[in-house]
């Protein structure tokens, strides 16, 4: 009976002449295709993707200064596509301000107009000392400016639902096609009193009231509205209530 010959292999890995020999006659297995052109590869497709896309975050000035820069035909090609986004975000932007709203009104002014639109609402505080309520109402001015075709509302919390508990305030509602798909109680969750504009648009992104590619958003955001929205809000420091009960008791 053949008996099975050891044969050494220091690294069966490794590129040598003999390692070869006994690939070859089947004694090691092949060597498993190197990652590195897998991840050549991908690096180059993601390096292509970027230059393809470096327009995408750039409103009409910026790509009409780009003219003496870019391709001719693709930069034309990419003032087109954001001439229509803005056309269709300036038919659409019917709204452009802060609604206040009335108890006996809400279903009209909010569940049914949530059918055409998304309809995000302010439960404000009753109190003059909620800082967070007062940073949410300047920041909630600013938002209906910058996305007339979202709209935004204010009630007082107490007067829109019976014993509202004051620590829950402010408190975001987001309604969508009828129902409320998203709430928010205090501005924790979205930095608390230095929450900004840019808080609130990643709000709208998650909730699907704005797209990724919305040029509002991409626009480098070097406006004083979203930088500093809260500044002059903030006067003092506010003692907010950590209390863990459910939101809505």
């Amino acid at each position: 009976m053949d008996q099975r010959v050891h044969v050494p292999v220091d690294d069966p890995n490794a590129d040598t002449e003999w390692n070869d020999i006994l690939r070859k006659h089947g004694v090691i297995p092949e060597k498993p295709p190197s990652p590195t052109p897998i991840i050549q590869g991908a690096l180059e497709e993601a390096i292509k993707r970027a230059h393809e896309n470096r327009l995408e975050d750039k409103d009409l000035d910026e790509l009409e200064a780009l003219e003496d820069e870019e391709d001719e035909a693709f930069l034309e090609t990419y003032k087109k596509q954001r001439m229509s986004e803005l056309a269709t975000i300036t038919n659409a932007s019917i709204y452009n301000q802060v609604y206040p709203l009335q108890k006996p009104d809400y279903y009209r002014d909010v569940t049914e107009a949530s059918q055409k639109a998304f309809v995000l609402v302010h439960l404000t505080s009753s109190l003059g000392t909620n800082i967070e309520s007062q940073l949410l109402t300047e920041l909630w001015r600013q938002m209906a400016r910058k996305f007339g075709d979202i709209k935004f509302c204010e009630i007082r919390a107490d007067m829109c639902i019976e014993n509202y508990p004051e620590r829950n305030t402010p408190t975001i509602l987001v309604y969508h096609k009828g129902d409320i798909t998203k709430q928010v109680v205090t501005l924790r969750e979205l930095g608390g009193q230095s929450t900004t504009v840019a808080d609130l648009q990643r709000l709208l992104l998650d909730v699907g009231a704005i797209k990724e590619k919305d040029y509002r958003v991409l626009r480098k955001e070097a406006s004083e509205d979203d930088r500093e929205g809260s500044r002059h809000i903030r006067t003092g420091k506010a003692t907010q209530n950590d209390d863990s009960d459910d939101d809505w008791d």
